[in-house]
């Protein structure tokens, strides 16, 4: 369905993880980890079937003896989020960046995603695959998800990355005007609205590669999962929960972000014991596509 000129503006501070695309063709032998270690395994995509009822497919890539790192992308969006990122991480880090329940080419039900589906879904992840700790990094609608994984399971988390997070979305006015639109959209989605939608969280140019990726991950979402996840996302406040939070956290903001303010910023330190904030200058919420270079060196910088 198409929309109005109000939608599109109100889309512009959406809760998505941002568009994505092939891996950065500049990214050197040694940035993508492969002098440290060579037989580190390349990319592959995985499933599994969870013990909450779920298919989940997965990147997995690097060393398995590595540090274990579990990437989680934002609303309507899937792995594919990270591109930019992953061939730049050295393969010494076991990562694994889930396509969350109802995004990208995993299990699409017909119901179920509260934060705490979510949740749940990343610890009975780890839990099959006998991952005893891992760092986590969430962006946007997974940064939610992260820090709600961290709060109530904070043995299961060595570090913390959230990426274009607050402390809550609840009560958020532009959340509230996004979600008038998303609760009328029907299959099949249009899109120019998704374009839209992803085109506009962006402050930096980016590649058209990227946005491409971003749409077509978007359209692989049924409007129900739009609608559903969107409204719990608004309707849950697990403030409370943020001090509970034992890792070391590091909070990525951008400072042209127009959904999360520098207010937020400063509640979620005040609320997340051991939490550093780093800005980036004249750069939107999706940070980690726009800056992919410094985003991935301060990545690691903090991960060692």
């Amino acid at each position: 369905m198409r929309v109005n000129g109000l939608a599109v503006l109100v889309a512009s501070v959406v809760l998505a993880g941002i568009g994505c695309g092939a891996p950065d063709p500049g990214a050197s032998s040694e940035a993508m980890g492969e002098t440290d270690a060579p037989l580190a395994a390349a990319p592959a995509i995985h499933s599994i079937d969870l013990s909450t009822g779920v298919r989940l497919e997965y990147l997995e890539q690097g060393s398995s003896q590595g540090d274990v790192v579990i990437f989680l992308h934002g609303y309507t969006d899937s792995h594919h989020s990270f591109d930019l990122n992953l061939p730049r991480l050295p393969r010494r880090y076991h990562v694994y960046a889930l396509d969350q329940r109802g995004h990208g080419d995993s299990e699409k039900l017909s119901c179920c995603y509260l934060q705490s589906d979510f949740s749940e879904d990343v610890i009975a992840f780890m839990d099959q695959l006998h991952i005893p700790s891992a760092a986590l990094v969430g962006h946007s609608m997974g940064s939610f998800i992260a820090h709600k994984v961290a709060a109530e399971h904070p043995q299961r988390i060595s570090k913390l990355v959230l990426i274009g997070s607050s402390p809550t979305v609840a009560g958020n006015p532009v959340a509230l005007d996004f979600q008038t639109v998303v609760d009328t959209l029907t299959d099949p989605i249009d899109p120019a609205f998704v374009r839209d939608f992803q085109a506009s969280t962006f402050f930096r140019p980016i590649p058209p590669s990227f946005l491409d990726t971003a749409v077509s991950e978007s359209l692989k979402v049924p409007a129900t999962v739009w609608i559903q996840a969107l409204d719990a996302l608004i309707a849950e406040d697990h403030t409370a929960e943020l001090p509970q939070i034992t890792a070391d956290t590091l909070i990525f903001w951008g400072d042209q972000d127009i959904f999360f303010s520098a207010a937020e910023q400063d509640q979620l330190l005040a609320a997340i014991p051991h939490s550093t904030l780093l800005v980036y200058e004249q750069t939107g919420h999706g940070l980690h596509v726009e800056q992919p270079r410094q985003f991935v060196h301060d990545l690691v910088r903090f991960l060692r």
